[in-house]
């Protein structure tokens, strides 16, 4: 599961990555900064099973902290795009070809209007971040209307000769953009093109399809950034107002948590709604001064909203559950006697069976049945579930 960072030039799209993933990532206040795309790796956070059960977990590729688990995402931070960039202008189609790979977008924004539409600084209050959303969600549908235009009329005529099902022909126009068929299928018929055949499909129709397509495929999240700043709130306001999923964002702020965090100076843990300084730890006047600052962010918004805005685009908009995998159900461990040693996060609908292919091939290939951990009782292949299972899988096949 990947995420993806996309927006114009100088948001603030490498800030919230390094405080997502605490890399050290060029950040700096001009345009084109980021020319390849930096790949890091950010967590969900979801409160772990671990004080439910009563057990000292002993994490293999997750953290789990003051009962919160954190289990690793891929993020992408993907280079800005300026206004036709789907026509090649910036630096182009290859800013949305790697964000292609993406199963959801966080589309960080200069909510506090500091920055134009070319992602050069203006004076605070000038930019508008409603513009910098509209056009680069349309640089996404019209980069994805073309990929579907291209020989339109060709294609079109062969599939409707070969009597090919119109999914199947767009799924295979759009096999780079990891979008599986069933969705296409939706987007059809959500667009009410269903019954009108490809070959008399407009470019109207095309752009009308791909949009409902990628609000289904690649949804978006809007993380309002540098929220912190007075003039950002009213560009909040507007942002819900117009229905959007908006997550206001104060990204340098998270990164100096992290910061003091990690030097001894703060209790903090990413997502939380409050920090604590230690008791020992003296703070000179422009520290508390900085603090004060974030903690009114804090109380004004509930976090600084960069995990918020991962949990968001993980859990709201992926529908994805997190399922903890052992192989014995009474000590919840793994042959190593790691106890809750993973967490899978799998979407919403998943089996019993889906999560054994998920840990290896060879144990769904082989799969007899599973078993929940809380109840002791058998499952089936087909039985979906739910975050927070704990789940042994019963295999005719070994791992391998």
């Amino acid at each position: 599961m990947i995420i993806g960072l996309i927006g114009k030039a100088n948001v603030g799209k490498s800030t919230f990555f390094n405080a997502a993933t605490e890399l050290a990532v060029p950040a700096a206040n001009y345009p084109f900064t980021t020319i390849e795309p930096n790949v890091g790796v950010a967590y969900a956070r979801v409160k772990c099973v671990c004080r439910e059960f009563g057990v000292q977990d002993n994490p293999v590729h997750s953290m789990c902290i003051d009962g919160n688990r954190f289990i690793p995402v891929k993020l992408i931070d993907v280079a800005g795009l300026v206004p036709g960039a789907h026509a090649g202008k910036g630096l182009g189609n290859k800013f949305l070809d790697d964000a292609r790979q993406a199963d959801v977008l966080i589309h960080v924004v200069d909510a506090s209007g500091s920055t134009d539409s070319a992602g050069k600084t203006v004076p605070a209050g000038t930019g508008d971040p409603m513009f910098d959303i509209n056009f680069v969600e349309e640089e996404f549908d019209l980069w994805m209307a073309g990929i579907v235009s291209r020989d339109w009329s060709k294609t079109a005529r062969e599939a409707e000769n070969q009597g090919q099902k119109l999914e199947q022909m767009l799924a295979k126009r759009l096999s780079g953009l990891a979008i599986p068929e069933h969705q296409i299928f939706a987007a059809v018929h959500e667009s009410g093109l269903a019954s009108k055949k490809p070959t008399l499909w407009s470019e109207a129709d095309i752009l009308h399809f791909c949009k409902v397509l990628r609000a289904k495929a690649k949804p978006f999240l809007v993380a309002a950034n540098k929220a912190d700043l007075p003039t950002a709130e009213a560009n909040i306001d507007r942002m819900k107002k117009a229905g959007l999923t908006v997550v206001p964002c104060a990204s340098e702020a998270e990164a100096m948590l992290k910061k003091a965090s990690k030097k001894g100076i703060l209790h903090y843990l990413p997502g939380d709604d409050s920090f604590d300084v230690k008791p020992d730890v003296a703070l000179n006047d422009q520290q508390k001064k900085a603090l004060d600052i974030v903690r009114a962010l804090i109380e004004k918004y509930g976090s600084t909203g960069v995990q918020e805005a991962i949990n968001i685009a993980c859990f709201d908009l992926l529908h994805l559950v997190a399922v903890y995998p052992v192989e014995d159900e009474f000590k919840l461990a793994d042959k190593k006697g790691n106890v809750l040693p993973d967490v899978r996060l799998l979407p919403t609908g998943s089996t019993a069976k889906d999560l054994a292919g998920t840990v290896h091939a060879d144990l769904a290939k082989g799969f007899l049945y599973a078993v929940d951990a809380r109840t002791k009782q058998r499952i089936g292949a087909d039985h979906q579930l739910k975050s927070g299972d704990v789940i042994k899988i019963v295999s005719a096949s070994s791992r391998g």
